[in-house]
């Protein structure tokens, strides 16, 4: 199952525009220099269905699998230290991951991070050249901020 973007079934109130977070607030320039490549936000609706709310140009395709795996060893990031961390065809090395809150990896100079809200994930990836301190802070406090509103 690939995953289409579709607006999320939340109270407006809690919405500005889920493409707003990722033009405005993802793909920003970075402190040390930089974008990342891609950003994607997917969430579970009432129902638990896996729904991408917006994305980047040209970000994977996300499979329901994968954001459900994501989903469900966030708690226990040591599963992708064999498998490795697959979004869409892109696949990274696990790195650094940050238990319940974060994942991490790396393929060559680049990388990404894959954050968890109480209902969402926020996913960066970068390519050469974006320090990935850079990518994990910008896709974490988002995952922060969409925490503090519910998400």
């Amino acid at each position: 199952d690939i995953l289409q973007p579709q607006q999320a079934s939340l109270p407006p109130s809690l919405i500005m525009s889920w493409q707003t977070y990722i033009d405005d607030h993802l793909m920003v320039d970075l402190t040390n220099g930089g974008k990342m490549s891609g950003a994607c936000i997917v969430g579970l609706d009432e129902s638990k269905n896996v729904q991408v709310y917006a994305q980047s140009p040209g970000f994977p395709a996300v499979t329901k699998a994968q954001v459900e795996s994501f989903l469900g060893n966030m708690d226990n990031p040591n599963v992708f230290g064999a498998t490795g961390i697959t979004i869409g065809d892109k696949k990274f090395v696990a790195v650094g991951p940050n238990p319940g809150i974060a994942l991490r990896g790396k393929k060559g100079q680049g990388g990404c991070c894959v954050a968890k809200t109480a209902n969402a994930l926020v996913i960066g990836i970068y390519e050469e050249g974006v320090q990935p301190g850079d990518t994990n802070n910008v896709v974490e406090n988002m995952a922060d901020y969409l925490k503090g509103v519910g998400v």
